[in-house]
């Protein structure tokens, strides 16, 4: 049984930071992407970064490119998501997801991810 945890989430001021956290248990896999989404009020699951498990290449949104940073813990089975200069558009459901058979065409497509958290919530507001 796959299971991918996410924290991190909370309330943040305009210009602040958080860092999401994603565990994932239950198996490891060797050529896994790993993405985070989000889903922001009223609005459909969008790409905001991935990282490929084994060579830990990065790809980003245009959205947040330059803001956030993703990043993984191959010990800690536990990628990040480490978010600076947050906007009030940055508000959302953010989720953790898996790619086992790891396809680098379709890293941000979210159909794509076999594997998703349960989202935490993150929200900026003055």
């Amino acid at each position: 049984q796959v299971q991918l945890v996410e924290s991190g989430g909370g309330l943040v001021q305009p210009g602040g930071s958080l860092r999401l956290s994603c565990l994932a248990s239950g198996r490891t896999w060797t050529n896994v992407n790993m993405g985070w989404f989000r889903q922001p009020p009223g609005k459909g699951r969008e790409f905001v970064a991935a990282i490929r498990w084994q060579g830990g290449s990065t790809h980003y949104a245009d959205s947040v490119k330059g803001r956030f940073t993703i990043s993984r813990d191959k010990s800690k089975n536990t990628v990040f998501l480490q978010m600076d200069s947050l906007k009030p558009e940055d508000t959302a459901v953010y989720y953790c997801a898996a790619d086992p058979g790891g396809i680098l065409s379709s890293i941000r497509t979210p159909a794509q991810y076999d594997y998703w958290g349960q989202g935490t919530q993150v929200t900026v507001s003055s």
